[in-house]
């Protein structure tokens, strides 16, 4: 869908954000429940190897979790927003080349589809802009290729 850098401020931090969307033929019930599950990430995100909860909260906001990748690099999330069947927020607060990351995966019902938007905000970490754009374009694809992991799951079980 988009990528794109909005602002550089004077030190030569870049702010860009990532969106990405996809229609899901299911009910909002049936695709909360991948979804919504936080620490479900290995169903359905791309070359996700594991993830492990660091928190008693599990889903809802406040739980942690640690991801790790098919190249062994991990990052720590942590949900900041949620609201069941709708919408779930987090950031990441180690493991990422950058200096911040917000994301949003939102749930719309479409007809009888729904919605899915993967949103997220990012800062730069001593990055050039050829190198930001890079980052950006590579979150996209692993947004939208993730995105059809998704479709491809709830869709295979509806």
């Amino acid at each position: 869908m988009t990528s794109k850098i909005l602002s550089q401020n004077k030190n030569g931090t870049f702010c860009g954000m990532v969106s990405q969307s996809v229609n899901i033929i299911t009910n909002t019930a049936t695709l909360w429940k991948t979804v919504g599950n936080y620490t479900g990430l290995a169903e359905w995100v791309v070359d996700v190897k594991d993830t492990e909860s660091l928190s008693k909260i599990k889903n809802d906001i406040g739980a942690a979790r640690k991801i790790t990748f098919a190249d062994g690099s991990n990052v720590i999330e942590y949900a900041v927003g949620w609201q069941d069947r709708e919408r779930l927020s987090y950031i990441a607060t180690s493991g990422l080349p950058l200096s911040a990351y917000h994301a949003t995966i939102s749930v719309y019902p479409k007809g009888k589809a729904c919605q899915v938007n993967w949103t997220s905000f990012l800062l730069s970490q001593d990055s050039n802009k050829k190198q930001f754009l890079e980052f950006l374009e590579f979150m996209e694809g692993f947004y939208a290729k993730s995105l059809e992991q998704l479709k491809a799951k709830v869709e295979k079980t509806t």
